[in-house]
């Protein structure tokens, strides 16, 4: 089956097979992740579709596909038009489309370990307006016509020493057994991949450039635990880290385990566990008790350790983009490079450091049109040259042992239009403004998103995309349960209290579609700040990532003096931080980038 249509075609012989009249596809897998393994990238083999949010259904004659705004140019680029008809989030939903959609008593299937408790109970009832039903899978369609469908991957757990997690295991195990008493349960359920990473001091290789492992766990009110991986995947060494208070099981054994939790008092995340977990545990007759997951704060507020390692990470990747700004800036003009090339030798100025683990994400290499496009992933296909006068936007990250970076910069190639420039200056004027916002002590990042809109909205320009998300200790890019997103825009977080300690992206952008993109983003720590006088305990932003801001694009005039200080203020952190890391023609390239405006 080599075209999409015959993918599409087989999905349905097999659904027709399986006495369903329809099959809904999220991109997701049996822990709620956004990022997955091959083995669980059934949209992307079914569609064509490569962004890392959206979903689908297929009806007998009909199928449509689900995405964000931040999508909703790739998706036309990738999924054809003929098969599957675009569906914008969060205008509609499944459910609401379902509603409309499915055939009239029809029975639409579902995988019950790909889809949360929740989602389950919206598209019932959504359903059964139309006299239909959802109807549970025990096998996947998508699995038995994906005939060449990847294993999971079998690579084996690595300890996270205490030296970048900054908190033994057996603490964070105590700290959890300790919520458990307070709530009165006896268990508590971690299906959450990087839940499970951070827990128990290891990572993995089983989704790509999110280091961690396939596995579920329990953990109890004495502290103990139960892992549940694959027992190829545990060395000598990892055994002897997690000791005796960790119980290792089959991952397989996982569900029969939870039906084995009969009169225990159990804590599940309904957010983050699919339903087939609140499944067996009803089986087995738990009593369930839904709360958060409990290291998603914890994790979320970095110790003092991992906040250095984070600096550190920091000033070491932003050695490698200032080289690679450079080595831009003398090879565009050249002719010759492309988005493949250029982000081929980003990955290995930071492999340089010998400390690169790998990448945070795919690079999002955007030359021209292809810039405007918010997650676009350049292939052999689609592959652009860097042209003369144009926007070349370039947004990567690394991981290290010690922290977890993403940065996005954009570059002039040639001579940018004033329109350029002006629109760059507007989405700068945004940056600065979110990174100097002082807030009382619970404030959610929804309340700040307009901050860095402000300049975009004064010209009656906007982006499709939250502000900033969260970012892992050697984790995952995107790490909830903050964000800076607006309320109501389908991307969750946003209603999360920041707090000392929570590390988010600060990446205001503007895009015109089949012309350019442009974007600017910073790490931020979100610290205490004193201010003479104030009533009520403060914070703001400390900024971890350093790297030049094209200059070039720059509109001095639009700046306020406060933001022109700001500015040159950044630029000369810089310095201090990059330049004593680098020598020659590359030291003298970064303080001329960085010359006061």
């Amino acid at each position: 089956m080599s075209s999409y249509a015959d993918r599409l075609a087989a999905l349905r012989a097999q659904l027709a097979e399986d006495r369903l009249d329809g099959f809904v596809v999220p991109l997701t897998d049996e822990h709620m992740s956004e990022y997955v393994g091959s083995y669980a990238q059934r949209l992307e083999w079914l569609t064509g579709f490569k962004g890392s949010a959206g979903s689908a259904v297929v009806l007998p004659q009909e199928a449509a596909i689900f995405t964000d705004g931040r999508y909703t140019l790739q998706v036309r680029s990738q999924v054809s038009g003929d098969d599957w008809s675009y569906q914008a989030v969060p205008e509609t939903s499944i459910a609401s489309w379902l509603k409309e959609h499915a055939p009239e008593g029809g029975r639409i299937g579902y995988d019950p370990w790909l889809h949360s408790r929740d989602w389950v109970r919206q598209a019932d009832e959504a359903l059964k307006a139309r006299g239909a039903e959802l109807v549970a899978v025990a096998r996947n369609p998508i699995d038995i016509v994906w005939q060449d469908r990847p294993e999971a991957s079998t690579a084996r757990l690595v300890v996270q020493p205490n030296e970048y997690a900054g908190q033994s295991s057996a603490d964070k195990r105590t700290q959890i057994a300790d919520w458990l008493g307070k709530i009165g349960a006896d268990t508590a359920v971690l299906a959450a991949l990087d839940s499970i990473a951070w827990t128990f001091n290891v990572r993995g290789a089983d989704v790509s450039h999110t280091p961690v492992a396939l596995a579920y766990a329990l953990v109890n009110a004495d502290g103990t635990a139960d892992l549940f991986v694959a027992g190829e995947k545990i060395g000598a060494d990892v055994a002897q880290h997690l000791g005796n208070g960790v119980r290792l099981h089959e991952r397989a054994a996982f569900e029969a385990a939870l039906e084995h939790l009969g009169g225990k008092i159990v804590a599940v995340d309904p957010e983050r566990s699919v339903a087939a977990i609140f499944k067996a545990l009803d089986k087995g007759k738990a009593t369930i008790v839904s709360h958060r997951d409990p290291t998603v704060l914890p994790r979320a507020i970095k110790n003092p350790v991992e906040v250095a390692g984070h600096r550190a990470a920091q000033a070491r990747d932003g050695a490698a983009i200032a080289r690679f700004l450079k080595w831009v800036e003398e090879e565009a003009h050249k002719g010759g490079l492309d988005e493949l090339k250029a982000s081929d030798r980003l990955e290995a100025f930071r492999a340089e450091s010998g400390l690169l683990k790998d990448l945070s994400f795919d690079s999002i290499s955007g030359s021209g049109p292809n810039g405007a496009i918010v997650h676009y992933k350049a292939s052999p296909e689609t592959n652009r040259p860097l042209e003369n006068n144009s926007l070349y936007l370039i947004d990567s990250g690394g991981q290290y042992a010690d922290g977890t970076t993403d940065i996005t910069r954009t570059l002039a190639i040639g001579t940018p239009s004033e329109e350029m420039c002006d629109r760059f200056t507007r989405v700068l004027k945004g940056h600065i403004a979110l990174a100097t916002a002082l807030f009382p002590k619970g404030v959610r990042g929804s309340q700040l998103d307009s901050f860095a809109r402000r300049p975009l909205w004064e010209a009656g320009l906007d982006y499709a995309h939250g502000t900033g998300h969260g970012v892992g200790s050697f984790l995952s890019v995107h790490e909830g349960p903050q964000r800076i997103a607006p309320v109501g825009s389908g991307q969750s977080g946003g209603d999360e209290p920041l707090q000392a300690g929570m590390i988010l992206s600060n990446e205001p952008g503007y895009y015109k579609a089949g012309e350019y993109g442009i974007r600017i983003e910073n790490l931020v720590l979100v610290v205490e700040r004193e201010v003479a006088g104030a009533e009520k305990a403060l914070l703001g932003f400390e900024t971890l990532t350093f790297a030049p801001i094209a200059r070039r694009l720059i509109v001095k005039e639009m700046l306020s003096p406060a933001e022109v200080a700001w500015l040159n203020a950044y630029h000369a952190d810089v310095v201090a931080k990059i330049a004593p890391q680098l020598v020659g023609a590359e030291r003298d390239w970064l303080i001329a980038a960085c010359a006061p405006l």
